[in-house]
């Protein structure tokens, strides 16, 4: 074939497969169903075969049409790519920025609100999502803020900082350096990030840590992400065993406490990912190397925790310097590495 079929016809075949059918299709693209039924007509006699078959009342793709869909999905999904980046470069002060829901609310946010005060001229889309963006759409993103290993390309990817979790409630709720089994007679919220990831530390690990082996928790609250978990703490619903780094600024507004004062640290790491062909733009060089730098930052509070010593919170981000917190020590600061302007191949 020496021709392409109809890209308005490729488009709404697109969507009859992504969608499942014509009528969900309709929907979808804002026409009727007769003129999605009139498309895939045209992409049919077109290619000179039948895409489509009867199931039911629906119309499905057949063998032939999900073979043929798959391609041409990942066609428009690397065009739509290279228009938004194409729209992107248009304005050059501006960066995109995905990462985890949670850690983009409670974490990496109000440090880009503290960015932006110092480059005032720059424009920062900040997109929450769980999902990994695919080859196509990493076209579109200048960074990406994930959790867990093997997940990117090592030579664009570096650790940023592991995490612990520690206790945290309102201070209507209880006050801090309390004993541990006075936190059985609260709701414990827990987070369950299964199947996606490995959880957090459970409740269980941690009172077993704090030397409470024999402890049965009935009174669980149990929330998928993170965030609305450390808002229900605050409101004063439970007891939430949370990350530091996303509730520091709670409990250096006095929005939570550290009932008591006893850390664990995370099992996987966060880690930044960078798009290689961003890096023609300054801004983006300036920003992965403040980044870096505030994951270090919240690194050396992680440790400090983990470590039983008093913790220095990060400077610039809006809190205090010390903080009398003493923990059980675990683990060592992990090394980071150097990013793209230091290894001289970017």
């Amino acid at each position: 074939m020496s021709h392409l079929p109809p890209l308005r016809a490729l488009e709404v075949f697109e969507a009859v497969g992504l969608c499942g059918g014509i009528t969900q299709a309709a929907k979808r693209l804002g026409i009727s169903a007769g003129a999605v039924s009139q498309q895939m007509k045209i992409l049919e006699e077109a290619v000179g075969l039948n895409l489509t078959a009867k199931e039911g009342q629906r119309l499905r793709l057949n063998a032939a049409g999900q073979r043929f869909h798959e391609g041409c999905s990942q066609a428009f999904e690397r065009l739509r790519a290279a228009y938004a980046e194409l729209e992107r470069s248009k304005n050059a002060n501006s960066l995109y920025i995905s990462a985890l829901p949670s850690l983009l609310s409670k974490w990496l946010a109000p440090l880009v609100a503290d960015w932006q005060l110092e480059h005032p001229q720059l424009s920062v889309y900040l997109d929450g999502t769980h999902t990994e963006p695919s080859e196509a759409q990493a076209n579109g993103v200048d960074f990406r803020l994930s959790y867990g290993e093997g997940i990117h390309d090592d030579q664009l990817t570096i650790e940023l900082f592991r995490d612990c979790v520690v206790p945290a409630c309102s201070p209507a709720l209880l006050g801090d350096n309390v004993a541990p089994e006075a936190l059985l007679a609260h709701p414990l919220i827990t987070i369950d990030w299964r199947p996606k990831f490995d959880s957090p530390p459970s409740w269980e690990q941690w009172f077993a840590e704090a030397g409470e082996t024999a402890v049965a928790i009935h009174n669980y609250r149990i929330y998928s992400l993170s965030s609305m978990a450390i808002e229900a703490a605050i409101e004063g619903q439970g007891i939430v065993l949370a990350q530091y780094s996303m509730i520091s600024r709670d409990i250096a507004k006095g929005r939570l406490v550290i009932p008591c004062q006893r850390a664990l640290p995370m099992p996987a790491a966060y880690y930044l990912t960078w798009n290689h062909n961003s890096f023609h733009r300054s801004q983006c060089r300036s920003f992965q190397r403040w980044l870096i730098e505030r994951g270090r930052d919240q690194q050396e509070q992680t440790d400090r925790l983990l470590a039983g010593a008093p913790v220095q919170l990060a400077v610039g981000a809006g809190l205090p310097r010390d903080s009398d917190l003493s923990v059980t020590p675990n683990r060592g600061a992990s090394p980071l590495l150097p990013g793209p302007d230091d290894r001289g191949d970017d």
